[in-house]
């Protein structure tokens, strides 16, 4: 018996088949025009997708990226939050709809979604790649302004992906407001750069005034002890590589690490870890060196060694984002 397509596959598949027709050339300079402008600090006031093409194109070579990251994301809450399976999402920003994809690889099964973009085109895609995805075949897909008049109805979990860099500040407050009113959870994912930490912090703070608790990735709700314009917190996914992408990066490895900044915050019960892992492991001759944001609301490194036994073999394989000691609920 055949192993049963994942959410990933599915979505890799549809993928392909919305480029076909189209020329790599097109494909290729349309995603080099967009991409400026996703990984740019100017927020618009008109749809950055414009067409079928723009779409196309920049969800092929985005949408992968986008889901690998808001899944990461997701898991961390959802091991933080055991036995919580939302039965109602709103995808604020969700364009073409990938952190849709990723809630349904995280919790498997249909629910009540819908997705808000003002971007027709991005929509009208997004409708068309999701009849891929059984979980997704009675989604939403409505156009709305994001920003200071979006009215959200009352719903489990609220995604924002890679939108509050599109937004002047008033508007990332309306809506990161608007998400923490009308959720049992919020997931907020952004670029993992300087620019994108501190709005993922900005949110984080507005989440946190609001009533919400922090789950992921912090292990507490406390200020973030990482001083502003010295370093900034952000994770990485791996993500395989297609031809658009080779073609457009000019790279030949199969694959690559998306960067990504994140908060996850809950009215629930939780058990967030005890401390994460906030940089790539050092493993060196008969030790691991982690770094580690902790619950106390501090940074702190700590050297596993062999005499740790078990301990140090799970240090060796642990990765960066990880929850740390094993056996916290997202290890």
């Amino acid at each position: 018996m055949d192993d049963p397509v994942t959410p990933a596959q599915a979505l890799r598949a549809a993928l392909d088949d919305i480029l076909d027709g189209l020329p790599p050339r097109q494909a290729a300079a349309a995603v080099e025009r967009l991409i400026a402008n996703y990984r740019g600090d100017t927020p618009t006031h008109a749809p950055i997708l414009r067409d079928r093409a723009d779409v196309a194109a920049y969800a092929a070579y985005r949408m992968p990226a986008t889901f690998e990251a808001v899944r990461s994301a997701l898991e961390a809450f959802a091991a933080a939050v055991p036995g919580w399976t939302p039965g109602s999402h709103a995808d604020v920003g969700g364009g073409t709809g990938a952190a849709t994809w990723a809630v349904t690889a995280t919790w498997p099964g249909e629910r009540g979604v819908t997705v808000l973009d003002w971007a027709e085109p991005a929509l009208a895609l997004g409708r068309e790649i999701a009849a891929a995805n059984p979980a997704l075949t009675g989604a939403r897909w409505q156009r709305a302004r994001i920003g200071a008049d979006l009215a959200l109805e009352d719903t489990d979990l609220v995604t924002v992906s890679y939108v509050l860099n599109e937004l002047a500040e008033p508007d990332r407050a309306a809506l990161v407001d608007a998400a923490a009113a009308a959720a049992q959870a919020v997931v907020i994912v952004e670029a993992g750069t300087p620019a994108g930490y501190a709005r993922v912090i900005e949110a984080r703070d507005r989440l946190i005034r609001a009533g919400l608790h922090v789950v992921a990735p912090c292990p507490h709700s406390a200020a973030c002890p990482i001083e502003p314009g010295r370093d900034w917190c952000h994770f990485s996914a791996r993500v395989s590589r297609s031809s658009l992408h080779r073609q457009v990066k000019g790279g030949t490895l199969a694959y690559e690490d998306e960067k990504f900044s994140y908060v996850a915050a809950s009215r629930l019960p939780a058990e967030p870890a005890a401390s994460r892992i906030v940089r790539r492991p050092q493993i060196r001759k008969g030790q691991v060196l982690l770094d580690l944001c902790e619950a106390e609301g501090r940074l702190g490194r700590t050297t596993v060694t062999k005499r740790h036994g078990d301990v140090y073999r799970a240090a060796r394989d642990a990765e960066w984002g990880d929850a740390w000691p094993p056996g916290d609920p997202d290890a």
